[in-house]
Protein backbone atom coordinates (compact mmCIF):
# COMPACT_ATOMS: atom_id res chain seq x y z
CA UNK A 1 0.00 0.00 0.00
CA UNK A 2 2.97 2.09 0.71
CA UNK A 3 4.08 2.05 -3.24
CA UNK A 4 0.03 2.65 -3.87
CA UNK A 5 0.45 6.26 -1.84
CA UNK A 6 3.92 6.77 -3.23
CA UNK A 7 3.12 6.33 -6.26
CA UNK A 8 -0.50 8.52 -6.36
CA UNK A 9 1.36 10.82 -3.88
CA UNK A 10 3.04 13.32 -7.25
CA UNK A 11 0.80 15.39 -9.06
CA UNK A 12 1.70 14.70 -12.55
CA UNK A 13 0.87 10.66 -11.93
CA UNK A 14 -2.43 11.73 -11.15
CA UNK A 15 -2.89 13.51 -14.21
CA UNK A 16 -1.46 10.76 -16.12
CA UNK A 17 -4.09 8.56 -14.40
CA UNK A 18 -6.81 11.02 -15.54
CA UNK A 19 -6.11 11.31 -18.97
CA UNK A 20 -6.07 7.22 -18.88
CA UNK A 21 -9.64 7.09 -17.49
CA UNK A 22 -10.76 7.87 -20.95
CA UNK A 23 -9.34 5.10 -22.61
CA UNK A 24 -5.35 3.62 -23.41
CA UNK A 25 -2.46 5.96 -25.07
CA UNK A 26 0.92 5.36 -26.17
CA UNK A 27 3.54 7.46 -24.06
CA UNK A 28 3.73 10.35 -26.35
CA UNK A 29 0.22 10.93 -26.48
CA UNK A 30 0.35 10.64 -22.81
CA UNK A 31 3.43 13.94 -23.09
CA UNK A 32 1.45 15.60 -24.87
CA UNK A 33 -1.72 15.77 -22.64
CA UNK A 34 0.44 16.22 -19.64
CA UNK A 35 2.63 18.87 -20.88
CA UNK A 36 5.90 16.72 -19.62
CA UNK A 37 8.97 15.45 -21.70
CA UNK A 38 8.70 11.61 -23.11
CA UNK A 39 11.55 10.40 -20.52
CA UNK A 40 9.77 11.90 -17.59
CA UNK A 41 6.70 10.65 -18.89
CA UNK A 42 8.07 7.25 -19.29
CA UNK A 43 9.66 7.15 -15.54
CA UNK A 44 5.77 8.29 -13.85
CA UNK A 45 4.04 5.53 -15.81
CA UNK A 46 6.80 2.97 -14.61
CA UNK A 47 6.34 3.96 -10.99
CA UNK A 48 2.75 3.47 -11.90
CA UNK A 49 3.22 0.49 -13.21
CA UNK A 50 5.40 -0.85 -10.59
CA UNK A 51 2.31 0.44 -8.29
CA UNK A 52 0.13 -1.77 -10.30
CA UNK A 53 -2.31 1.46 -11.00
CA UNK A 54 -1.30 0.94 -14.87
CA UNK A 55 -0.57 -2.14 -17.53
CA UNK A 56 1.83 -1.81 -20.69
CA UNK A 57 1.68 -3.35 -24.08
CA UNK A 58 3.64 -3.29 -26.71
CA UNK A 59 2.46 -2.54 -30.36
CA UNK A 60 5.40 -2.40 -32.81
CA UNK A 61 7.60 0.33 -31.34
CA UNK A 62 5.13 1.60 -29.16
CA UNK A 63 3.87 0.96 -25.61
CA UNK A 64 0.39 1.34 -24.66
CA UNK A 65 -0.40 2.26 -21.26
CA UNK A 66 -4.21 1.82 -19.55
CA UNK A 67 -5.65 1.85 -15.93
CA UNK A 68 -5.07 -1.53 -14.10
CA UNK A 69 -8.51 -2.28 -12.71
CA UNK A 70 -6.99 -4.52 -9.91
CA UNK A 71 -4.48 -1.53 -8.52
CA UNK A 72 -7.65 0.84 -8.25
CA UNK A 73 -9.45 -2.29 -6.68
CA UNK A 74 -6.71 -2.18 -3.98
CA UNK A 75 -7.20 1.86 -3.63
CA UNK A 76 -10.69 1.35 -3.11
CA UNK A 77 -10.75 -1.06 -0.91
CA UNK A 78 -8.56 1.08 1.49
CA UNK A 79 -10.75 3.96 0.98
CA UNK A 80 -14.22 1.72 1.71
CA UNK A 81 -14.29 2.44 5.66
CA UNK A 82 -13.59 6.16 5.15
CA UNK A 83 -16.31 6.40 2.59
CA UNK A 84 -18.90 4.76 5.30
CA UNK A 85 -17.85 7.37 7.52
CA UNK A 86 -18.86 10.48 5.08
CA UNK A 87 -21.97 8.65 4.02
CA UNK A 88 -22.76 8.71 8.03
CA UNK A 89 -22.16 11.81 8.43
CA UNK A 90 -24.13 13.48 4.96
CA UNK A 91 -26.92 11.25 6.65
CA UNK A 92 -26.82 12.98 9.63
CA UNK A 93 -26.74 16.30 8.27
CA UNK A 94 -30.02 15.40 5.89
CA UNK A 95 -31.70 14.32 9.11
CA UNK A 96 -30.85 17.54 11.05
CA UNK A 97 -31.48 19.52 7.75
CA UNK A 98 -34.95 18.03 7.51
CA UNK A 99 -35.63 18.30 11.17
CA UNK A 100 -34.73 22.30 10.92
CA UNK A 101 -36.90 22.30 7.59
CA UNK A 102 -39.99 20.84 9.66
CA UNK A 103 -39.64 22.66 12.70
CA UNK A 104 -39.40 25.66 10.31
CA UNK A 105 -42.90 24.56 8.56
CA UNK A 106 -44.11 24.58 12.43
CA UNK A 107 -43.58 28.48 13.39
Amino acid sequence: MDELWAALGEPNRRALLGVLRAGARGVGELADEVGLSQPATSKHLRVLRDAGLVTVRVEAQRRIYAVDPGGMAEFDRWLQPYRRLWNDRLDALGNYLDTAEADEDQE
